[in-house]
């Protein structure tokens, strides 16, 4: 179970502390390759985390690679909100924010319209 994560991948999210150079003060260069590759890491934001728990689905480490996957390929043809769909799972993704917004299981998918969403992409 140590690779199955509720809503949130920690190794996607995890701090590491920077380098220090003598002087004591953190190297510019590796603050900002660690703020880039914080801002273009994938996050959940907390109302997709809570419909994920409300809805007891657990995200894979694989999960979350398959869905950065799907928002790097619509990223690619310009989309800018995405309907994500991993099996039964549908995520409405910011795809310049990179921020899964929400979170649909497959009995709230029945609805079937889904709304604000320029692209669809099945992971």
């Amino acid at each position: 179970m140590s690779n199955v994560i509720r809503g949130i991948n920690p190794a996607v999210h995890k701090t590491v502390s920077a380098p220090q150079s003598p002087t004591g003060r953190t190297d510019f260069s590796t603050v900002l390759a660690q703020e880039t590759q914080r801002l273009d890491s994938l996050r959940i934001s907390s109302h997709a985390q809570k419909r994920l728990a409300s809805s007891r689905v657990e995200l894979s480490a694989s999960d979350i690679r398959r869905i950065d996957q799907a928002v790097e390929r619509a990223s690619a043809k310009g989309s800018n909100q995405s309907l994500v769909m991993l099996d039964n799972l549908a995520l409405v993704v910011s795809v310049k924010n990179r921020v899964v917004i929400t979170a649909i299981d497959e009995a709230r998918t029945r609805e079937g319209i889904f709304t604000n969403i320029d692209s669809v992409v099945i992971a």
